[in-house]
C-alpha cells in the first residue's frame, strides 16, 4: 500500500472519529463552525492598534497603578520575598525589571516573581461576577513582555485591557459557577488567559502566532480550588497570580522562538470549553469585543484584605459613625455573607483573609490599615479578641445576587438593646460606586511608599497617570527597583 493510500485511509478514519465525537457532544458543531479561536486571534492582532475610549483609559491606568502597588508592597510579603529569591537563583537573560529587586531575568521568570508579588496580598482587584483577580496576572505578563520588547506606554494600556477581556470571558465561557463546582479554582483557571492576552498584544504577533500561543495556553490552564487551605498565602499567589502569568509569557515567548502549535484549539471536537465545562457558551468568549471591557468592570479594594470582607468592613465602619459605635457600647454583632464566601473569610488564620478579626478590629481602631491588616500580633491582642467574640457569621442565600455578588449586611446589637443594620451591596471601588484617581493614588501611595520612598512613589504615580504618553516602558524601572 502507498503512502497516499495510507494518508487517505487514515484520513477518512479521523473524519470518522471526529464525526462520532461530533455526534456524542451536540455543542461541538456549533463551536467549530463558529471559528472561535479565528475570531478571537483576529481581534487580539487588531487591538493593539485600537485607541481605547477615554472612560476605559483611564479605569485601565487606575487598575494598573493599583496593580502596582500590590506588587510593590508585596515584594516585601513573604510569597513575594520567597518567588523573589527563587526567581535569582534561576538567573536568566536580562529582559526584564523584577519589582523590589535589583537585579533583572528572563520576561517568563520575571512575570512569575512580579506576579506573586501581586497577589502577595490581599490588595489586588476583584471582578465580582466571575471571581476572577485579573489584575495580579495580567500586568505583570504585560510589563515582562513590554519590557523585553521595548513597548510604548498606550501599547501597554492597550495590551492591559485586552488581557483583563480574555480573564473574564474565558470563565463567562466556561460557565463561572460550572468551574467551581467542578473544584476547580476561577481565578487559576481565568489567570493563564488574561496573561496571555497581555503579552500577545505586546508581542506582536500575527493571526497564526495568535491562534497558537491560544493553543499553548489552553494546555497550560490549571487551577484547584484547594488554595482554600493555603494559610501561608505563597501556593495561593502561585495559583492566582504567578502560575497565569508565568504560563501566559511562556506561551507567547515559545511562538516567538518559532514553536508551531495547534491553531483551533477553542473549536472541534476536544476543545478547551468542552473540556473544562459541562455546559458552555463559546460565544460568550467574544460577545462585545471592542465595545465591553471588563477592565472598567472590576473592583478596586479599598481595604487591602479578602475581597468578601469589603462590604463588612464599610457597613461596621458606617454604622461606627453613623452611631457613634465603640466596644463599650457594641454588644454583639452579626455579619451576613454570601454563602459562597464562609469556607473563604470565616475561620482563616491569615489576619487580611479573616472577617470576624477584621471587624473586630475596625470596631476597635474605626480604620483597618495595610499594616494592621497584616499584623498577626493583633489576632491575640486581647482587646481584639474580646470584641472578635461578639462577631458572628452567618451565611445568606438571599445575598447570592448575580448582580451584587460581594454584598453584606451587619447588624449591631447595642448595650442598651437597640439594633442597628447596614446593608453594603456594593462597596466603594466597585463599578457602581468607582473611586475617583485621587482615591486610587492615596490607597497606592500608602502601599509603595514605605518601600519606594515618598519621592519614588509619587514620580511612579504621576507616570501611571499618563501612562499613554510614555515612549517606553522601559523608562520604569529606576522607579521600580529597590
Amino acid at each position: 500500500m502507498s503512502k497516499r493510500q495510507l494518508r487517505s485511509r487514515r484520513d477518512i478514519l479521523v473524519s470518522a472519529s471526529a464525526l462520532t465525537a461530533l455526534a456524542a457532544f451536540p455543542g461541538c458543531a456549533t463551536a467549530a463552525g463558529a471559528d472561535i479561536t479565528g475570531r478571537l486571534a483576529r481581534y487580539m492582532v487588531s487591538a493593539r492598534d485600537r485607541a481605547l475610549p477615554d472612560a476605559v483609559l483611564v479605569a485601565c491606568k487606575h487598575r494598573i497603578l493599583d496593580t502596582f502597588g500590590a506588587m510593590v508592597s508585596g515584594a516585601r510579603m513573604k510569597p513575594g520575598v520567597l518567588a523573589v529569591d527563587y526567581v535569582r537563583g534561576l538567573g536568566g537573560t536580562e529582559q526584564a525589571t523584577v519589582i523590589g529587586a535589583s537585579f533583572r531575568t528572563t520576561a517568563i521568570n520575571a512575570a512569575l516573581a512580579n506576579a506573586m508579588c501581586g497577589h502577595a496580598d490581599e490588595t489586588d482587584d476583584f471582578e465580582p461576577v466571575t471571581k476572577a483577580h485579573p489584575g495580579c496576572a495580567v500586568v505583570p505578563a504585560a510589563l515582562a513582555i513590554a519590557e523585553k520588547e521595548g513597548r510604548s506606554g498606550e501599547e501597554f494600556v492597550r495590551a492591559v485591557a485586552l488581557g483583563y477581556d480574555l480573564t473574564c470571558r474565558l470563565l463567562m465561557a466556561l460557565g463561572p459557577d460550572l468551574v467551581r463546582g467542578s473544584h476547580r479554582s476561577a481565578e487559576g483557571t481565568s489567570s493563564t488567559f488574561g496573561a496571555l492576552g497581555g503579552a500577545a498584544s505586546l508581542a506582536r504577533l500575527d493571526e497564526t502566532g495568535m491562534r497558537f500561543a491560544i493553543s499553548y495556553a489552553a494546555q497550560q490552564v490549571s487551577g484547584l480550588w484547594s488554595w482554600v487551605k493555603d494559610e501561608d498565602h505563597v501556593e495561593k499567589a502561585f495559583d492566582f497570580a504567578g502560575m497565569g502569568a508565568r504560563n501566559g509569557v511562556m506561551a507567547v515567548t515559545m511562538v516567538q522562538a518559532g514553536l508551531t502549535g495547534v491553531s483551533d484549539v477553542l473549536d472541534g471536537t476536544h476543545n478547551l470549553f468542552i473540556a473544562l465545562s459541562t455546559d458552555p457558551k463559546p460565544e460568550a468568549m467574544l460577545e462585545g469585543l471592542g465595545s465591553r471591557f471588563y477592565v472598567t468592570e472590576t473592583a478596586i479594594k479599598t481595604f487591602s484584605v479578602g475581597y468578601p470582607i469589603q462590604s463588612p468592613l464599610d457597613a461596621l465602619l458606617t454604622l461606627r459613625k453613623q452611631h457613634g459605635l465603640t466596644p463599650d457600647n457594641v454588644r454583639d454583632i452579626l455579619v451576613k455573607l454570601p454563602t459562597d464566601a464562609m469556607g473563604i473569610v470565616g475561620t482563616s488564620a491569615m489576619p487580611d483573609v479573616s472577617c470576624p478579626h477584621l471587624v473586630a478590629l475596625a470596631l476597635v481602631k474605626g480604620a483597618v490599615s495595610f499594616t494592621d491588616s497584616h499584623d498577626v500580633g493583633l489576632m491575640r491582642d486581647p482587646a481584639i479578641l474580646a470584641q472578635r467574640a461578639k462577631v458572628k457569621l452567618a451565611g445568606d442565600p438571599a445575598l447570592m445576587d448575580p448582580a451584587a455578588p460581594r454584598g453584606a449586611i451587619v447588624e449591631v446589637t447595642m448595650t442598651d438593646g437597640r439594633k442597628v443594620e447596614h446593608f453594603t451591596k456594593f462597596p466603594p471601588g466597585t463599578k457602581e460606586n468607582p473611586l475617583s484617581t485621587e482615591a486610587v493614588n492615596a490607597k497606592t501611595r500608602d502601599l509603595i511608599a514605605p518601600v519606594l520612598g515618598a519621592d519614588r512613589a509619587e514620580k511612579l504615580i504621576d507616570q501611571v497617570n499618563a501612562l499613554e504618553k510614555l515612549d517606553d516602558m522601559r523608562q520604569l524601572r529606576p522607579l521600580l527597583i529597590a
